[in-house]
């Protein structure tokens, strides 16, 4: 599943003035965080935050607003991330497919709206390129020439402060010419590893529900899988962990399912309840 990071270029936020802050800030501030509590398998609080953000300021993020939408990718796809590893993985294909929206749509108002930029960049570089060659050319002739007059070295100051002034402007314009190439790149890398993603669980629970049809039963299917997670002591804990997870949203009423996943996530079996206490047999009884 992606893990898409708030890195856009300074570019993006010049050229929306007044872009709303409030959700990629909130991101920025607690990413970490998440992250850090996802790779230990702890999802709930995750999901939860993740999911209240998304209410309270997804809502708000303008389709216009490049830098919101990208990061409104990445809480969906954070929620995502923490439904899989809780094992509500019908919940994460939803997200998933929110998170693939998003980026769709966020790489289609990008490139619309850059594309006259691009043109305007283009423009002035194929302009300005003719007229540094012909300048250089100049400069080059009155350096050439010996005894100039107080006119011609004059003209040789104003020539080089204008190629300065060129070659200045022609590498700001190259430079945003390539940020803005490297950031549509990016969009449509993050639109095809969620569509990716999407594809993938998408055939994973199709797979899930025909195993679950040749089994006969879900109790079956789980009992089945459960020894399998016990043996397969080979995999990573925490990817044992989330299918151990999904095994009893399945059956949650599956005992040996429970048990495995209080032993995976390290918590000790509640104690068999105390058989209620014999009543009296009466003072005769007694004697």
């Amino acid at each position: 599943m992606a893990h898409p990071r708030l890195l856009l270029p300074a570019l993006v936020v010049l050229a929306v003035p007044g872009s709303a802050q409030s959700l990629p800030d909130l991101l920025k501030n607690n990413q970490a965080a998440w992250e850090d509590s996802l790779a230990k398998g702890v999802a709930v609080p995750v999901r939860k935050a993740a999911e209240a953000l998304l209410a309270r300021e997804g809502t708000q993020v303008s389709p216009s607003d490049y830098i919101g939408m990208y990061a409104l990718v990445g809480v969906q796809g954070l929620a995502a991330r923490a439904c899989v590893i809780d094992g509500a993985w019908e919940d994460a294909v939803v997200y998933l497919q929110k998170a693939t929206q998003t980026a769709a749509d966020n790489s289609i108002a990008f490139e619309g709206t850059f594309a006259k930029i691009r043109q305007q960049h283009q423009e002035s570089l194929a302009g300005w390129r003719p007229t540094v060659t012909k300048l250089e050319q100049r400069l080059k002739d009155l350096d050439a020439q010996v005894g100039l007059t107080s006119d011609q070295i004059k003209t040789r100051t104003q020539i080089r402060a204008q190629l300065d002034e060129l070659h200045n402007a022609i590498d700001h314009g190259e430079s945003s010419l390539k940020e803005i190439a490297n950031l549509t790149g990016q969009l449509k890398q993050e639109q095809e590893t969620y569509a990716a993603s999407l594809a993938r669980w998408q055939d994973f629970l199709a797979k899930e529900k025909a195993d679950l049809t040749r089994a006969g039963s879900v109790a079956a299917y789980v009992g089945e899988k459960v020894e399998q997670v016990k043996g397969d002591d080979a995999k990573p804990l925490a990817e044992r962990l989330t299918y151990a997870r999904r095994l009893l949203r399945l059956d949650p009423a599956s005992p040996d399912c429970q048990r495995l996943v209080n032993a995976l996530s390290g918590k000790e079996d509640e104690p068999p309840p105390k058989p209620p206490a014999k009543k009296g047999r009466g003072k005769k009884a007694a004697e």
